[in-house]
């Protein structure tokens, strides 16, 4: 039996039930549909099965996709060895006991029990945010890219954290190719066929290592473009890229990547791209139609946005029960959350925000908020750190793995082989696993299909209408995501108690330290990617 405080707002405006007949029943709101979000609602309808049928529990997720991304396959969608839809997972379909809701929750009230969310209809008709109120919060929105004051970076970098992002930048690259391919401008050519990838953590490093693999096979279907044609630099501002994977493995990765006629440059700060022109703080200037940011990311805003308190760093403080600190039935895990690392030997030691601490989280967290309904006893959240494993491209890798290094093809296996297994439900799984076996029997596929991020432009031109963007233009934005779009057009949000008290103090907002957490190096000004590495190979892969 569920034992429920019911202390959440009931006045007018605030969405309460949603179970015809059943106005009392606990509300779990599910903050994200990242890995954390879904996984903890899996686990909860699973382990409150009865309680749902009974309508004495409800559970709402609210995500601003319909679905889940597992980031670690991202750079294998982007280079075609994985389909995009199979490294998604629809919501709708592995949560069937809980209400979907697709938008972004936008404030939290604790001390009422609401938070506010918008959606996709809300946005489009320029209403507020719609309030609900819950018993049980789950605040698991993840993290976002975070970004630098670096001239010209909002204007032509792309991101590399969302499964558009990977697709567009797939599409973007072969597209340079044919610009290449077809130009007579020296000029043009040589930027077109220029990739600078910014930050040498797994997400940059793994990105980079397929997507020149990919460009590089593609060159044989080009008559003019040669592989030394083209050029890929990975610009990193710490002395070593992927760290988790020690000092050996981090210095193999250079040789190899080196050897494939990669410019690594370390110790490396990008200071601007504007009008395509890549600065480097070692003084270099490249023409470049092609800026790749990976260098590391930060709690997502709504955090900022909350009555909840929040670590220096803008992520949540948590106990090592998965509970947020000094307040009843508020929970969290993953990126959002600074939970104590009761393995480490240090006092102080918060678990890095990596998704084999996500994985493992969102477990203890399902089992605590039942524990907590049903007045049992709460569960410790304890994992030691098992080690890391990388890709380096088609059959490439490096592992650091309980002590044991391993590199090239038996590190690259074990990559796959992991990242297979946390992959969520079997249906996919299958898909992945049989997609591998087709690509070693098959060639590539190398084709662009940039035209599907615009698939109004040629209708409007033979319509006489002008092009919402013009044909002309195609290759000249960077890709974008839709929730991308939408945030840039979206008003800003009214900063929250702790980013004003920044505001009022002089110092810096929530999300953007002056230092890092354990695990991280997010100094302001540092464009290292190699401080959010997670053990299982890929940062902020934990929600959101």
């Amino acid at each position: 039996m569920v034992k429920a405080a019911h202390s959440r707002d009931t006045t007018p405006g605030t969405t309460t039930g949603t179970i015809p007949g059943t106005p009392s029943s606990t509300r779990i709101l599910v903050a994200g549909g990242g890995y954390v979000g879904m996984y903890t609602a899996i686990r909860l309808q699973q382990q409150l099965r009865r309680e749902l049928e009974r309508g004495e529990v409800e559970i709402v997720v609210v995500s601003p996709a319909p679905y889940m991304t597992y980031q670690p396959f991202l750079p294998e969608a982007a280079a075609g060895s994985i389909s995009p839809r199979h490294v998604v997972v629809p919501l709708r379909r592995v949560l069937y006991r809980c209400k979907i809701v697709v938008g972004e929750v936008r404030s939290v009230d604790h001390a009422r029990r609401t938070a506010a969310f918008t959606t996709l209809a809300s946005e489009g008709e320029g209403a507020g945010a719609t309030p609900i109120g819950y018993d049980e919060l789950v605040l698991a929105p993840g993290s976002v890219s975070r970004t630098l004051p670096v001239p010209g970076l909002a204007d032509y970098a792309i991101g590399f954290k969302t499964v558009e992002e990977a697709i567009g930048l797939r599409n973007h690259v072969i597209e340079q190719m044919d610009i290449a391919s077809s130009t007579r401008e020296p000029a043009l050519r040589d930027a077109a066929l220029t990739f600078v990838v910014v930050g040498g953590g797994y997400a940059g490093v793994e990105a980079l290592a397929e997507l020149e693999d990919m460009a590089r096979y593609a060159t044989r279907y080009y008559h003019n473009i040669k592989p030394a044609d083209l050029k890929w630099i990975l610009v990193e501002a710490s002395d070593r890229i992927l760290p988790e994977v020690g000092e050996a493995m981090g210095t193999y990765a250079i040789r190899e990547l080196r050897a494939r006629n990669i410019d690594v440059r370390l110790g490396t700060r990008l200071d601007s791209c504007e009008n395509r022109v890549a600065a480097l703080s070692d003084g270099s200037r490249m023409p470049t139609r092609t800026v790749v940011w990976t260098a590391g990311v930060k709690p997502a805003p709504v955090l900022a946005a909350t009555d909840l308190p929040l670590n220096e760093h803008g992520r949540l403080k948590c106990t090592a029960e998965l509970t947020v600190e000094g307040v009843g039935h508020a929970w969290s895990a993953g990126d959002a959350a600074a939970v104590p690392d009761v393995t480490a030997g240090e006092p102080g030691t918060v678990c890095a925000p990596n998704a084999q601490h996500a994985v493992r989280q969102t477990k203890v967290l399902a089992e605590n908020i039942v524990a907590s309904l049903r007045g049992q006893p709460l569960k410790t959240y304890a994992h030691k750190y098992a080690g890391s494993v990388a890709s380096l491209g088609l059959h490439k890798g490096v592992a650091h793995v309980y002590g044991r290094k391993l590199k090239g093809y038996p590190a690259w296996l074990m990559h796959r082989a992991y990242h297979l297994s946390r992959m969520p439900t079997f249906n996919r799984k299958a898909r992945i696993l049989a997609e591998w076996t087709l690509s070693g029997l098959f060639k590539r596929e190398i084709v662009s299909l940039g035209s599907l991020e615009h698939p109004r432009a040629e209708f409007e031109l033979a319509a006489g209408a002008v092009p919402s963007r013009p044909l002309a233009r195609r290759h000249e934005d960077p890709p974008m995501s839709a929730r991308e779009r939408r945030r840039r057009q979206a008003p800003p949000p009214r900063p929250g108690p702790a980013a004003a008290s920044a505001a009022a103090t002089g110092g810096d907002p929530p999300g953007e330290p002056p230092g890092g957490a354990p695990g991280e190096d997010r100094r302001r000004g540092d464009q290292s990617g190699t401080g959010t590495g997670t053990g299982d190979g890929w940062p902020g892969t934990g929600d959101g």
